[in-house]
């Protein structure tokens, strides 16, 4: 096997020297909020947002009156993307059923879907206003059940976008906050005065938005680590440099570390899309955010077989993998790390961030080696139970469990069992003794 790097990112050191960085600013951060609550909040607004209101709660009045500066077109497509998330989400709830079963006579065991009750949405928003994310985790959060949905967003350019805060409401958001940053998912998730906590967080964010929904994990749950966005082009011949390069810039423009990969088996088509992104970054407008990332993020790995292209993939397990090869039923088929598969020249990783209803909250830095993204499932909890409805029933099962319990050694254990066993199979069983 012949594997060749024809461009690297920075060092793997590097990259978790700055990680160690956001980790204690998060870490300070949070223990800030905590501490002192709305105040925290308030100054990290003013810091990093230059953003000061008496609440940072939008009122039913002040929601209405953004919404209208939102224009008829704009709203017609926010509308016709949130239907196509709502529609898929809808689907998947439908695939997700109680269960109940007798699997022995008398013995009843079954499973509940119930909604988690409360969840805190965040949609990024600081730098390019992300109104597709408030479809992602507010719409599917209603589409699941949630009794209480808050959302929060950075102001843009000073103030509340008005089409974030219309997505936001329109997707079924019962408190709007325009905060941003760690201040946003730390008030949601820690509470303050003003802000009751939540026990769920969703949404993607930045590196420190990032680290802090993992800080928080366990004081809350969470849907998954989605950090800066990453994607990957597997291509063969079947394409050419331009579509190659336009998938990787056009994700590459998110921010500053945002890593970009393209696997293919053709020296030709690798060294035509390394020309053609520098071509495109001389003409993009957004060139001076996806350079950086291209030049210290971005990948170009040439192997000789699909079989090496595929074992690369698996193993960077990246976010968002674009598949242009004449065998994509073939990657479908035998990826099983990853976000989300884009199949084909005629879909995009746009497509998926936007508008086609699939959910563009996906799991980075390899996460996609043990979770999927964000879908209506993980704003429900499965919970299971059991009944045993006749005498029978319970004492052959007491007898058994009485058993098991007192080859663990648990005498108690074997307690509750046997106490069945005497009562509704009339067999006396001593305390400690195990029931025959």
């Amino acid at each position: 096997m012949a594997i060749e790097n024809l461009k690297r990112g920075k060092p793997e050191a590097e990259r978790a020297e700055d990680d160690a960085k956001v980790r204690a600013v998060v870490e300070a951060t949070l223990a800030d909020i905590e501490a002192r609550g709305d105040a925290a909040v308030r100054e990290l607004a003013v810091k990093f947002d230059g953003y000061d209101r008496e609440s940072y709660r939008l009122s039913a009045e002040e929601i209405e009156a953004i919404i209208a500066k939102v224009s008829a077109r704009d709203m017609e497509d926010i509308k016709f993307a949130q239907a196509q998330v709502v529609n898929f989400a809808k689907a998947q709830r439908d695939s997700m059923r109680d269960v109940e079963v007798e699997t022995l006579p008398g013995v009843i065991l079954g499973h509940k879907n119930i909604p988690v009750q409360s969840v805190g949405c965040y949609v990024p928003g600081g730098k390019f206003p992300m109104v597709a994310s408030a479809h992602m985790s507010v719409a599917t959060a209603k589409v699941a059940g949630v009794p209480r949905i808050i959302a929060a967003t950075p102001p843009f350019e000073g103030e509340p976008n008005p089409a974030v805060i219309a997505a936001m409401h329109l997707g079924g958001a019962h408190e709007i906050y325009v905060l941003g940053g760690i201040q946003a998912v730390g008030a949601m998730a820690i509470g303050t005065e003003t802000i009751e906590p939540v026990h769920l967080l969703v949404g993607p964010g930045n590196a420190f938005v990032a680290e802090a929904k993992r800080q928080l994990y366990g004081r809350v749950g969470i849907d998954l680590f989605a950090g800066p966005t990453e994607t990957m082009v597997i291509a063969d011949e079947t394409v050419d440099a331009e579509i190659c390069a336009t998938d990787l810039l056009g994700q590459a423009e998110h921010g500053y570390n945002s890593p970009a990969c393209l696997i293919t088996n053709s020296k030709k088509l690798a060294e035509a899309t390394l020309a053609e992104c520098d071509r495109l970054l001389e003409i993009l407008p957004t060139a001076g955010t996806a350079r950086v990332s291209w030049e210290e993020y971005g990948d170009v790995v040439l192997c000789d077989t699909y079989d090496e292209m595929l074992k690369v993939a698996n193993d960077m397990a990246y976010e968002h993998v674009q598949v242009m090869t004449d065998r994509d039923d073939w990657f479908l088929e035998h990826m099983h790390s990853y976000g989300a598969l884009f199949l084909g020249p005629r879909t995009n990783v746009a497509n998926g961030d936007k508008v086609i209803g699939t959910n563009h909250t996906l799991p980075t830095n390899k996460a996609g080696r043990y979770t999927g993204g964000l879908w209506v499932g993980k704003f429900l909890k499965t919970h299971s139970y059991q009944r045993v409805t006749t005498d029978e029933a319970a004492a052959m099962i007491g007898a058994y469990g009485s058993r098991l319990c007192l080859l663990e050694g648990f005498v108690g254990h074997a307690e509750q069992c046997n106490v069945r066993v005497r009562r509704y199979g009339g067999k006396n069983v001593g305390y400690g003794e195990a029931a025959e």
